[in-house]
């Protein structure tokens, strides 16, 4: 039997790096191979269990095969998989977001939060006629050119590309401002009042290691918006159906005008979604002129998982449960830490946390990139060693789901206070 080093050998050879996609390649001293999954753990290919605070990086809420999920599919998949043609099942998932997320609104389901951020700020140019856009650094919404940009130095100037294959013409087109800071915001549109078309935002930043809004931050990027008449729109295809049923909007009493979502909302299935006002998004085909189509466009697997999903979380305390496990295990992070005299800090919102090895506070990724990315490797790794799987990037979230039992979290802190021990001894 073939175990993860020989497989990650041989996918050398046919995967650039051995991955799909990059971060998997940043667990040391190359990727474990899933064999099978269950609640809140994984079974890897050599034979090792670990308890997994990854979850497929945000979706799975209620963790793996989740037999409310696993049944819905089932019934779906022997009904068929792809039709080409509308089916109940998602016009039934549409009006459950729509009744948390935006009420009297319409929704278009894609395949992947990239390919809804990247349609609303389609829409978004379309609706107002206007080309820029405003994201903030740090902010991650997706792989598509528009939002592929990073300020470096000048976070209140143009951005610049930060990917090969991303022209500087369309990079020019994003405005980068700086998170937590009202006054870059401002500062741009003093610039270009009339030429924006949208805001887009992460309401939590969950790509470099969570980082949330200070208080009033987001209702103030909401003033803006209105005051300009631009569009507010929150990304939350991680935080979504996370924070709460109505996601962040619900969580900081704070209205976008569209909001993007993924991850949760498919059940682990590949899924995005844009959801706004009836009047902005008439403006998408076929009944307006901003096209967007998809083959795999509400795809009914991927909308049986995402309904069943809602449904427990509707019917059970899922997110509290997750919420306190989160809870428990960024507690133990920092007494640990304080106790071994570790210079670190802890951000949480609800079941999303990440640790950084820096003296806080953390509000900005700025202060994010400050932190010891070498340490955070090295604690990565013990904690594998004790068959823990959290984030292996220090700019991922770590998270928790309603399927991590006692028995998980006791583990997880006894492999932290192991784990840090080493880290400190090294250091």
């Amino acid at each position: 039997m073939s175990d993860s080093r020989s497989l990650f050998e041989e996918a050398l050879e046919v995967f650039v790096g051995g991955v799909n996609s990059p971060v998997r390649a940043a667990v040391r001293p190359y990727p474990f191979f899933v064999k099978r999954a269950k609640g809140s753990h994984i079974f890897t290919v050599d034979g090792k269990e670990l308890i997994d605070y990854v979850l497929g990086y945000g979706p799975l809420i209620l963790g793996h095969a989740n037999e409310a999920v696993l049944r819905a599919v089932r019934d779906q998949i022997e009904k068929g998989w792809l039709y080409g043609a509308p089916t109940e099942v998602e016009l039934k998932l549409a009006k459950k977001i729509l009744s948390y997320v935006m009420p009297k609104g319409k929704i278009r389901f894609v395949n992947s939060g990239s390919e809804a951020t990247m349609t609303a700020i389609r829409i978004a140019r379309g609706y107002t006629g206007k080309k820029y856009i405003v994201k903030f650094d740090g902010c991650y919404h997706g792989s598509h050119d528009s939002v592929l940009v990073s300020a470096g130095s000048a976070a209140s100037e143009y951005g610049v590309p930060n990917s090969l294959g991303v022209p500087e013409e369309v990079a020019k087109l994003t405005l980068v401002a700086r998170y937590n800071d009202i006054g870059s915001v401002e500062s741009l549109f003093k610039k270009h009042r009339d030429e924006i078309a949208a805001i887009i935002i992460e309401p939590v930043i969950a790509n470099m290691g969570v980082i949330p809004p200070k208080k009033d931050f987001l209702k103030e990027l909401g003033r803006i918006a209105e005051e300009h008449n631009v569009l507010l729109i929150f990304d939350e295809v991680v935080t979504g159906f996370r924070l709460a049923l109505g996601g962040a909007q619900e969580y900081y009493g704070v209205k976008a005008d569209m909001v993007v979502l993924g991850k949760i909302i498919g059940g682990g299935f590949p899924i995005g979604a844009v959801v706004s006002s009836r009047e902005i998004m008439d403006v998408l085909t076929p009944k307006g002129k901003v096209f967007n189509a998809g083959t795999f466009n509400a795809h009914p697997v991927s909308m049986a998982a995402g309904l069943a999903t809602i449904e427990v979380l509707e019917k059970t305390d899922a997110l509290k449960r997750a919420s306190s496990v989160a809870g428990e295990i960024a507690k133990a992070l920092d007494d640990q830490a304080n106790d071994l005299r570790i210079e670190h800090w802890v951000n949480r919102v609800e079941s999303m946390f990440q640790m950084f090895f820096t003296e806080g506070p953390v509000e900005t990724p700025d202060q994010a990139r400050k932190s010891n990315r070498d340490l955070y490797t090295r604690f990565h790794e013990e904690m594998i060693k004790r068959r823990i799987f959290i984030a292996p990037s220090q700019f991922e979230a770590i998270f928790a789901s309603s399927s991590h039992t006692r028995e998980d979290v006791e583990k997880t802190i006894e492999a932290i206070e192991d784990s840090l021990k080493v880290v400190v001894r090294e250091h």
